[in-house]
């Protein structure tokens, strides 16, 4: 039983014959903690330079200059509800922007 239980650590599996639950693999953490440190930081578009926002996928010059000249936004949503970008290009950023006051 024993070398059972010790098979189920090292696989990362436990049966319910075993007793209970076990800590996710050290893989899994490692792998958790990298993907959570290469996810890029929240872009302000109340506060981002031009060359901050031509860094976001499908911003270049002209949506950098257009987010830039209708500051301030109350929230992200307003880039859609005044215009700003179309509903394509807002969806590639979404999850990368922030309109913080």
């Amino acid at each position: 039983m024993l070398s059972l239980v010790l098979a189920g650590i090292i696989t990362g599996r436990v049966s319910a014959a075993s007793g209970g639950s076990l800590p996710r693999p050290a893989e899994a953490v490692f792998s958790a903690r990298a993907s959570a440190a290469r996810s890029p930081a929240l872009v302000d578009i109340n506060h981002a330079t031009a060359e901050e926002l031509r860094q976001l996928p499908g911003i270049r010059d002209a949506y950098a200059a257009v987010i830039m000249k209708n500051r301030p936004y109350d929230n992200k949503r307003q880039l859609l509800s005044r215009k700003i970008l179309p509903v394509a290009a807002y969806e590639k950023i979404r999850t990368r922007i922030v309109a913080r006051q």
